[in-house]
């Protein structure tokens, strides 16, 4: 908070790198010219053509690109005075590894990467510690705007009953693919794909729910919210009824527990937009202590339940890598994140989006092959879970029917030390 007029004074420059160079990372670009004291040392991506030509349609011009390292190799960087590292490839395993590269290079870390976040973000979190840096959440990101509003809330007296975001979410997405994703957007596959850039398999994860687990579990990680008790399930839901409706269903509410999270829908199961909806936005409920304050929340027109108890408050729009800079200046200026993963609460549970053969190879996050659920790490843990993030080439060695549960013994995998490393060390917290 009050950063800029910290930066007003601040006399030093605060150099970055990112790690991939993606629609999140050029919406940054195209604020950098504005931003102070911030410099791209570096941009550390496979298609360095590509990186080159998104620092130009962003705004930057030749003179600053020219100024830039451009390198494939991440180990190329360590000998540069960087201070913090962008992970931008949305890659949960790949970005796993890079996590901790730089962490034990003393670097400080922001993580765009989500997957990575949720698939070993404990682990991450207490390496980061032990190691004297900072590995944050990324600001612009939903998770990080309500860990925001979480933070207020706390800090100010306020129980937390519910904490989410709003999607665009209808069972039958729950199937969408790569292949018919922009049809439920309204898009073209040109205007998407080749005027805008956009990945046709990252978008498909917001659309068919895995977007959503995976940030909610970031959320039930860093604030220590609960899961509900069968998956998020997404109700059609306008902001002047969140505090009506997102509070426990012994209170007339739809939620399992107080202190939980959920995604809301923008429209309902006719498929019909809702009214006042918050597709673009998030929000927290929170819960009156005592008689005076409800009495405050009728005084001064503040949205509430019908016994007056619950209150809400959301942002109808997070600006996404528009916003990253506060990241970036929270650590150089306050040596604080912005938001960060603090228990293992929960995990996203992988489920076969279609008849699964025996030698095929899974897709990911987003992909043909699997969706995300929201499950508790103990459930996780107990009944051997695939995660979501892991299941990036992982070969199913057993036919699977569609809907089924993926389990770890469902599939071969062949990670990395590091990730094993960092997944028994979480398993073994619970």
């Amino acid at each position: 908070m009050y950063l800029h007029t910290k930066l007003l004074n601040f006399n030093k420059e605060i150099k970055v790198a990112f790690i991939g160079c993606g629609k999140f990372i050029s919406m940054f670009l195209a604020q950098y010219n504005q931003l102070k004291k911030i410099k791209i040392d570096s941009i550390i991506e496979l298609d360095l053509d590509k990186a080159k030509k998104n620092c130009s349609n962003s705004g930057l011009s030749e003179q600053k690109i020219n100024q830039i390292n451009f390198t494939s190799s991440l180990e190329n960087t360590f000998n540069r005075e960087i201070d913090i590292y962008i992970e931008a490839t949305g890659n949960p395993i790949v970005g796993t590894v890079h996590a901790i590269k730089i962490i034990k290079n003393k670097k400080h870390i922001i993580l765009v990467n989500v997957e990575a976040d949720v698939t070993c973000g404990k682990y991450l979190s207490d390496l980061a510690n032990e190691n004297g840096v900072i590995c944050s959440m990324a600001y612009g990101d939903q998770p990080s705007l309500i860990l925001e509003q979480i933070e207020w809330s706390r800090l100010n007296g306020f129980e937390v009953v519910c904490a989410g975001k709003g999607t665009k979410y209808h069972p039958d997405f729950e199937y969408s693919t790569p292949e018919t994703v922009w049809g439920h957007y309204g898009l073209s596959k040109e205007r998407a794909e080749k005027e805008s850039g956009m990945n046709p398999k990252m978008f498909n994860s917001f659309l068919c729910g895995d977007k959503s687990a995976i940030e909610m579990c970031a959320v039930s990680n860093a604030a220590n919210l609960k899961c509900p008790e069968n998956g998020l399930t997404f109700p059609p839901v306008g902001v002047y009824d969140i505090a009506k409706k997102l509070i426990p269903k012994n209170k007339g509410g739809l939620i399992d527990f107080e202190g939980q999270v959920e995604v809301i829908s923008s429209i309902d199961r006719e498929k019909k937009d809702i009214p006042n909806d918050l597709r673009w936005g998030v929000y927290i409920v929170i819960k009156a202590g005592n008689q005076y304050v409800k009495n405050c929340f009728k005084d001064y027109g503040m949205v509430t339940d019908e016994s007056g108890d619950y209150s809400a408050i959301w942002r109808p729009y997070h600006y996404i890598g528009l916003e990253l800079a506060q990241s970036i200046y929270s650590i150089a200026l306050d040596k604080r994140a912005t938001g960060y993963t603090k228990n293992y609460n929960a995990e996203v549970a992988s489920i076969a989006k279609k008849d699964l053969k025996k030698g095929e190879k899974l897709d990911g996050e987003g992909g043909f092959c699997a969706r995300g659920r929201l499950v508790t790490s103990q459930t996780s843990k107990k009944d051997n879970l695939l995660p979501l993030g892991l299941t990036d080439h992982a070969i199913v060695n057993k036919d699977i029917a569609k809907d089924q549960v993926i389990t770890t013994k469902d599939v071969d995998l062949n990670l990395p030390e590091e990730v094993t490393e960092a997944r028994n060390y979480q398993y073994n917290l619970i």
